[in-house]
């Protein structure tokens, strides 16, 4: 997905929930879900990667062009990032 695509997308699921026809729980999941869409499907020399560990990163996705660049990038999103680990989001 593009990101003119993820915008138009989120727009449209704003739209609806303004008029009424979504409620906020399934406005938040489409947006999330378009977003995780538009992080996984990144085009070009980047990927997604998930850290886990301690509560500061658990879940943090970044985007990088290696495992240890996404580390770094993480580290540098994260204060107290402790110990953690990085894997690809498929």
């Amino acid at each position: 997905m593009d990101r003119i695509s993820a915008l138009r997308n989120i727009e449209e699921a704003l739209a609806e929930f303004e008029a009424g026809s979504r409620s906020l729980s399934d406005l938040e999941r489409d947006v999330r879900g378009t977003l995780r869409t538009y992080a996984t499907e990144f085009e070009g020399d980047l990927q997604a990667y998930r850290a886990n560990g301690g509560a500061a990163v658990d879940g943090l996705v970044v985007l990088a062009p290696s495992e240890t660049a996404a580390r770094e990038r993480v580290r540098d999103l994260v204060a107290d990032a402790g110990e953690f680990t990085v894997t690809v989001v498929e």
